[in-house]
């Protein structure tokens, strides 16, 4: 049984921030977990480092996932995910600042499920946060 259902890998604090608390506004956040670096989401996802104790089969509904981070971008981690038998089926949304057609050619590439530049304006952040939540959280039907 999962614990948590989405995983948010965003190092900016505030992104982070605006993210959670639109997911909040619609019941969507009372098991996020949220991780600052593509190193820690590795960990976290694998079990591994820091995160050893956990169990390796709970594993989230849906990873929402940063590309431009320090230590290890969202682009290794998406193919970390993508790549690795047990966790390749987790439904990945990108969500970035990142425009860039290389990055959206790689993403769709190694297999990402959808991708989202970050909106500038403040109530378009929110309502497209919104919408992913509610749509991969209540309406995308996951395989079993």
């Amino acid at each position: 049984m999962n614990t948590f259902q989405i995983l948010l890998v965003e190092d900016n604090i505030n992104d982070a921030e605006l993210t959670i608390r639109a997911l909040k506004k619609n019941n969507l956040a009372n098991k996020l977990i949220h991780v600052k670096d593509g190193a820690e989401a590795l960990d976290f996802i694998f079990a591994q480092g820091e995160y050893s104790y956990r169990e390796r089969d709970n594993l989230p509904s849906v990873i929402v996932l940063d590309l431009k981070m320090p230590k290890v971008n969202g682009i290794e981690v998406l193919r970390r995910i993508k790549s690795d038998e047990h966790t390749k089926r987790i439904p990945v949304v990108v969500l970035t600042s990142s425009k860039e057609d290389p990055d959206i050619q790689e993403c769709y590439r190694l297999g990402v499920n959808s991708y989202v530049v970050k909106p500038v304006e403040f109530d378009h952040f929110i309502k497209a946060i919104s919408d992913l939540g509610l749509y991969w959280m209540i309406l995308n039907q996951p395989p079993q």
